[in-house]
């Protein structure tokens, strides 16, 4: 599960390590049990390299400190989004937490 803590650990984290790989982060909804992430990819990119990246180096971070421990699900799912579908993806991302009220993450 995510807290306060990893999620503002994730919040400055996720974003550094896409950019490490090349990629711009648009958008990102962080809620208990699950991420959100939209990315500007480059035109040549090995995706499970950058999600190796975001999820592997993620999890070690948080976990140096945490008791109850980051883990993520295995795999992953990753889309294509049209320019004309790009504002309500954005959109979509960063409302993780009012469409999951239950999942929110507290202050």
């Amino acid at each position: 599960m995510i807290g306060s803590r990893e999620a503002r650990v994730l919040g400055r984290f996720l974003p550094a390590e896409a950019l490490r790989h090349g990629c711009d982060t648009i958008a990102l909804g962080i809620v208990a049990d699950h991420v959100h992430i939209v990315l500007r990819l480059p035109s040549r990119l090995d995706l499970p390299r950058l999600v190796q990246g975001l999820k592997g180096a993620s999890s070690r971070l948080v976990n140096l400190d945490s008791v109850a421990g980051l883990r993520w699900a295995k795999g992953y799912e990753a889309n294509t989004v049209s320019p004309s579908g790009l504002n309500n993806l954005v959109l979509y991302v960063k409302s993780q937490s009012r469409r999951h009220p239950g999942r929110a993450i507290r202050a």
